[in-house]
């Protein structure tokens, strides 16, 4: 038996390559520490989902295309409100809000990642929020994603720094759980 991973290969993926012995992390050709403090969390979600980052208007489409996206089925909401009575720990709660976002809808995997990733915020500022004896901020589709999540955890909007320190966050998360082969996550509630 030997220790850690060398040597296995947990995952692979065509967007993403990882050289330990040299310290880079690239994705689709960009070093982690060139994309992730000076891209959008919306440009990283397009490069994610289509493998290449937008053009300008093509990153505008796509954040206003998330932020149509962010609103919680009644029944999600309901979900979220019984497992904050029961307690539930947030990683279950978004757990059982997650699947009702596609009640009624076809399945189509490129929309079901989309709807995800627009909504997996709200459901977790919502969630947090009940469990604090609060209650649910309204849906902002003029702010953007981090600043989103950030609003709807606190109800207040946030600076531009904050939500850019996030964004930042989140790039480098998700590009480093994406080059293990794994799906982008969200970050885990809590005051900031």
């Amino acid at each position: 038996m030997t220790d850690g991973l060398e040597g296995v290969v947990a995952a692979s993926t065509r967007l993403s390559h990882v050289d330990g012995d040299a310290g880079r992390l690239t994705l689709a050709g960009y070093a982690v520490e060139d994309l992730a403090p000076h891209a959008s969390f919306e440009e990283v979600a397009y490069l994610f989902l289509h493998g290449r980052l937008p053009d300008p208007a093509e990153c505008a489409a796509f954040a206003r295309h998330l932020s149509q996206r962010r609103a919680l089925p009644a029944a999600a909401i309901e979900v979220l409100h019984h497992a904050a009575a029961a307690k539930a720990p947030p990683m279950d709660a978004l757990r059982m809000a997650a699947p009702i976002l596609s009640l009624g809808r076809e399945e189509n995997p490129m929309d079901d990642a989309i709807t995800a990733i627009a909504a997996f915020p709200t459901i977790v500022g919502i969630y947090w929020r009940l469990r604090n004896g609060e209650a649910p901020v309204p849906i902002r589709p003029d702010l953007q994603h981090a600043a989103h999540y950030l609003y709807q955890l606190s109800g207040v909007e946030p600076s531009p720094e904050r939500a850019r320190a996030l964004e930042t966050y989140w790039n480098t998360v998700n590009t480093f759980i994406r080059a293990r082969g794994c799906p982008p996550a969200e970050a885990e509630p809590g005051p900031m």
